[in-house]
């Protein structure tokens, strides 16, 4: 639960730093409801995989650094072992 909760600060970093609301984002996403946004920024659910090109866009950073970067906070086990020998 605290790995989704700094994924979700990243999250509203992100967010916060291209100027959007949560509303403006959730358009941008193709989120039904902003509150979706306000839900993953205090950590209570995920992005779908298949909607990672569409955040990373509208986050305007690169999807290989955004899926990486999640990946350290929704699956910490994986991203060590396919990151592991770029930390050493």
């Amino acid at each position: 639960q605290e790995l989704r909760r700094s994924a979700g600060h990243w999250l509203k970093e992100l967010r916060e730093a291209r100027g959007l609301s949560q509303r403006q984002l959730a358009k941008l996403v193709g989120a039904e409801y902003y509150t979706f946004i306000s839900q993953l920024e205090n950590g209570r659910g995920r992005i779908p995989p298949d909607r990672y090109k569409e955040w990373a866009a509208a986050l305007a950073v690169e999807p290989s650094f955004f899926v990486r970067t999640l990946m350290q906070y929704y699956d910490p086990v994986t991203y060590g072992i396919l990151f592991a020998d770029a930390a050493t």
